[in-house]
């Protein structure tokens, strides 16, 4: 905690929770919260999507399919077109539209949509999850549903198997709505201090009774199918059904702050910690058998790349965090250009 005093004001004695303002002319601000790197959620403000747009008829899938850092899960008859919009709250430039185009409005079972902002162990750590000094979570964000009524949300430890549902109401359909949920602390469990799949948020859309048919898990437990979304509306029921999202923002603490906006190039850059494409092409010169292709940051393991324009018989070897060598390209020459994953 820093202390901030400033001399010469002259008012009543006043005190909140953040300033106290003394008889004598002192001001003194706690500010507990850092005013930058409070974001855990990479790409909240949805203005990065290196895999293009629309993303059509995603169904049965998981993965990586629009919206940077954001992967889908589904199982059922539902299909939907992903994208980034530009129906956004005001404040934001972007935001992330999941657009029904086949219903399922009697979801069986085991039926779920869901998508997922996996984050490394190593930038959790200030949470202080399993310890003593364990901190809540305040997670906040911006949506215009199409259904009023409860919506899930769903932090979970993946590491040591635990996790906390909380449940949000949207009062107004098909209009745009900031919610804040405060997540409790957890004292059981230590996070890995790794570059690994340690900790995770669900946005659930869509879930059938194997997920809705106990009681809301709002205390941190050992994850229970039938306690993760129940309440939660059918988001995938008809085909004019467009759900939006943006401006997400989870952080330490019992308090959600205004939403952190980062530079397009800032948010860019932590995104390509996990995905990097290349589309632009990049000369090869002859009489090279192979080049070293260098990545522009750092990516959080050795990559899958994959060749998206190559010299006739290139192909990959031995791929690493900054670089790939590409080899079998002869005397050709050409463009080379890739895709490298080192997604969670």
């Amino acid at each position: 905690m820093s202390t901030l005093k400033v001399d010469g004001i002259r008012s009543n004695s006043a005190t909140s929770d953040a300033i106290t303002l003394a008889d004598n002319g002192t001001c003194t601000a706690n500010i507990t919260n850092n005013l930058s790197n409070r974001n855990k959620i990479i790409n909240g403000g949805m203005q990065i999507f290196q895999r293009g747009y629309p993303i059509a008829d995603i169904g049965n899938s998981n993965g990586y399919f629009a919206a940077d850092r954001y992967r889908f899960s589904q199982s059922g008859a539902g299909r939907f077109t992903i994208s980034q919009s530009t129906d956004t709250p005001n404040g934001f430039g972007s935001s992330m539209k999941v657009d029904v185009t086949t219903a399922n409005a009697s979801p069986s079972a085991g039926n779920y949509i869901f998508f997922q902002h996996r984050i490394e162990g190593q930038n959790v750590q200030d949470f202080a999850k399993g310890s003593s000094d364990a901190k809540q979570y305040a997670l906040s964000f911006h949506v215009k549903s199409p259904k009023t009524g409860v919506h899930c949300m769903e932090l979970e430890d993946v590491q040591n198997g635990r996790s906390c549902s909380k449940s949000y109401t949207v009062n107004s359909a098909n209009t745009w709505e900031k919610k804040t949920i405060i997540f409790p602390a957890d004292t059981t469990g230590a996070i890995t201090n790794d570059n690994a799949n340690r900790f995770q948020l669900y946005i659930w859309l869509m879930a059938g009774t194997t997920y809705t048919s106990g009681t809301l898990a709002t205390t941190w437990a050992s994850t229970t199918s039938a306690n993760r979304a129940v309440g939660q509306v059918n988001l995938i029921d008809n085909t004019s059904n467009d759900f939006f999202l943006t401006g997400v923002q989870l952080e330490v603490g019992s308090v959600a702050t205004d939403f952190e906006h980062r530079s397009y190039g800032d948010e860019l850059r932590r995104c390509q910690r996990y995905f990097f494409y290349d589309g632009t092409g990049r000369y090869h010169y002859a009489n090279y058998s192979e080049e070293h292709y260098h990545f522009p940051v750092t990516l959080r393991a050795n990559p899958t790349v994959t060749l998206v324009e190559v010299p006739s018989g290139g192909s990959v070897n031995r791929p690493r965090p900054n670089w790939v060598t590409i080899t079998g390209m002869g005397n050709n020459n050409g463009n080379i250009s890739v895709k490298a994953d080192a997604e969670l």
